[in-house]
């Protein structure tokens, strides 16, 4: 029997055979210059058309002024984006994929930073995207915008594309015309369910009439259970199938999260599995025209084929998976799934990134954002072979070795421990985040493919390193905790007092299981991400008394970027876990911390047993120094050049093994 059967059945969508039932669905990659998709955008999605995704919804063109969202958003309004577009969707669709694009206006929630134009709602309701109020549309101004959307999508059908999906998810403005807490309006457009859905309406018919017949039109939709406000399932139910009796669309997007909730808009690891599929199955039953497609956390093949085989979607949108492994669907379709390289549901380098206005990439695959620059995943042979040594199996040893060998090298791997992963795999150890062994699992067959050989429990000094003879020396040693107590908001205190007491340890002792601990525990986190804050939520779980202590102004502060803060916050409090933010810690007596405010400087004592500091690492620099003393120049990547997260030391890794 073919491998997931489900999920590669042909299927017609109005006037185009889709080759399987897999979605690379619509997310901002910000790559656009001067509004305009460049050389990266092209690259980035005609390598998931190369890798088997059947359908591709390009990120949102944005329909009117008002609708700016990101630095990285396509003009609006624009012809000249045609020409530009025309090179990005051709060689997709020679590459086998039905390419879309999404429109969108987010309504309340703009950016007015980005676009200097005031955002246009139905009744003037306030952004939940930042502190900003809107402009209640007058009705020359609500037609002004449909006009806008017709106009975007006839764009689109110029510039090649199969079809638009109209945005009517996360509460954007069609979903705020829908919704009564955000439609006050006592005009034909608010009111019954026949006026709070003839805005949408409007825009769909036009654009069919606009477009013709062979021209696809989809409307994404999401679900939101969690938030009172939001429309329950059974009035998304009731709009969705008014559209669908109209025949206004060809398909319908189903999502998850919204403005209300950023956590479940792009659900990290500690959400559960395929969140739009409640929605989507209901929308399914009650469909008798538009296809369903279930997005949201559905990762992998396998979860893929088991939403299809149910009967719960007719499609699925595996964004993420795709963006850590652009050729997940052709893998899947060959029976090679253990080669996937699996999503971590982080959002560290796709959501963080975007959040941060820069362009996405990924923290497991690095060609993200770079498939013009590095080739995707696709790797040309070295001109001349060499021999390799890596010293180190963390994340950067592990992508420098594997990349190096798929270039033709002749690669060791010597790691001192007992089993790879360094400091990453204690990072799988944290509560939710086992598909970081999972991933280490993946090099280590990657790895045994490519006839590296890996030698464990092999410690190698400067002299070991010299008798190798390695044409190329990759140093990726890792970083190791200060041990100094050291805080950077106590710059003048070299160590911290205290010391000789004992019962100090790091991040790393407690999650390697050395570390002997009482029954409370003070963490101090400096860093704000998961090092610290995923080591209180281990140490919770497993029944300590935690008390968290922050020189941030709330418990972790890094990880707003990845929408899983506030998550993460709650799990912490859930399983009783103190907060003291604004603090650091002044003295250590070995059975008590001495916590300095820094708002006030006041001082407080805290009983505890133990004192977890997680701080800024240190590389150990002497190991190159010998090297570079006998006449070798190592590569340093990852912690071993300078301390910092794991999508860093991925990056080195794979940026080193294409320079060999």
């Amino acid at each position: 029997m073919a491998p997931y059967p489900h999920l590669f059945k042909l299927l017609t969508l109005r006037h185009k055979t889709l080759r399987n039932r897999a979605v690379f669905g619509a997310h901002t990659t910000n790559m656009a210059r001067d509004g305009l998709p460049a050389e990266a955008h092209a690259a980035y999605y005609l390598e998931r058309a190369l890798g088997g995704a059947a359908m591709i919804v390009v990120e949102p063109m944005p329909v009117h002024a008002s609708a700016v969202l990101t630095r990285g958003n396509f003009r609006h309004s624009c012809d000249e984006v045609i020409p530009h577009f025309r090179e990005l969707v051709a060689p997709c669709q020679e590459a086998g994929a039905v390419m879309i694009q999404q429109l969108y206006h987010v309504g309340a929630h703009g950016d007015q930073d980005n676009s200097w134009h005031a955002a246009w709602s139905p009744s003037g309701g306030p952004s939940y995207h930042d502190s900003d109020g809107s402009h209640a549309m007058s009705e020359p101004e609500i037609e002004e915008v449909i006009e806008g959307f017709v106009l975007a999508a006839v764009r689109c059908q110029r510039a090649g594309f199969d079809g638009v999906e109209v945005w009517a998810a996360y509460h954007c403005l069609l979903d705020q015309f829908w919704t009564p807490f955000s439609n006050s309006r006592e005009d034909k457009w608010g009111g019954t369910l026949e006026n709070r859905t003839r805005f949408s309406r409007e825009i769909l018919a036009r654009i069919r009439a606009a477009c013709g017949p062979d021209f696809i039109i989809g409307l994404a939709v999401n679900d939101e259970p969690g938030v009172e406000v939001s429309l329950s399932r059974e009035s998304m139910g009731e709009i969705v199938a008014l559209h669908d009796g109209e025949q206004l669309m060809d398909y319908v997007t189903v999502g998850s999260g919204s403005y209300f909730d950023f956590s479940r808009l792009i659900p990290s690891f500690q959400e559960a599995e395929m969140l739009g599929v409640d929605l989507a199955t209901r929308l399914k039953e009650g469909a008798q025209h538009a296809l369903v497609i279930a997005e949201s956390h559905i990762r992998t093949p396998e979860n893929a084929n088991t939403v299809l085989g149910a009967g719960q979607a007719d499609l699925v949108s595996i964004v993420r998976g795709q963006i850590a492994d652009p050729h997940l669907i052709n893998k899947a379709a060959a029976d090679r799934s253990a080669d996937i390289r699996g999503c971590l549901s982080c959002n560290q380098q796709c959501w963080g990134r975007r959040g941060r206005d820069y362009w996405i990439s990924c923290l497991v695959n690095p060609s993200v954002g770079r498939e013009a620059q590095w080739g995707g995943d696709r790797f040309l042979p070295a001109a001349a072979p060499k021999q390799v040594l890596v010293v180190g199996g963390g994340p950067a040893g592990l992508e420098a070795a594997r990349v190096a060998a798929e270039r033709g090298h002749r690669v060791t791997l010597a790691e001192a421990a007992p089993v790879l992963g360094g400091q990453f795999r204690l990072a799988g150890l944290q509560p939710r985040r086992a598909q970081i062994t999972d991933l280490i699992g993946w090099y280590e067959r990657q790895l045994d493919q490519l006839g590296v050989e890996v030698r464990l429990n092999c410690y190698m000094d400067a002299r070991d390193i010299q008798a190798q003879g390695a044409d190329e020396v990759v140093l990726a040693t890792g970083s190791l905790p200060a041990e100094t107590g050291f805080q950077k908001a106590l710059p003048h205190l070299a160590e911290l007092p205290g010391l000789v007491h004992g019962h100090m340890w790091s991040a790393e002792d407690v999650m390697s299981n050395r570390a002997r601990l009482g029954e409370h525990v003070v963490v101090l986190d400096e860093g704000g991400n998961w090092r610290g804050c995923g080591t209180a939520w281990y140490l919770a779980e497993a029944g300590y008394q935690v008390t968290l202590v922050t020189p941030d102004a709330l418990v972790g502060k890094e990880l707003q970027r990845s929408s899983t803060d506030f998550a993460l916050r709650r799990a912490l409090a859930t399983h009783g876990v103190c907060f003291i933010t604004d603090a650091a810690i002044a003295h250590w007596g070995g059975q008590g911390a001495e916590v300095l405010s820094l708002l006030t400087g006041a001082r407080d004592q805290i009983a505890a047993s133990d004192l977890v500091m997680a701080t800024v690492n240190q590389a150990e620099m002497s190991l190159r120094d010998e090297l570079l003393s006998l006449g070798l120049r190592p590569h340093l990547i990852g912690d071993a050049n300078a301390p910092r997260l794991a999508a860093q030391a991925i990056h080195e890794g794979r940026a080193c093994a294409l320079s060999l």
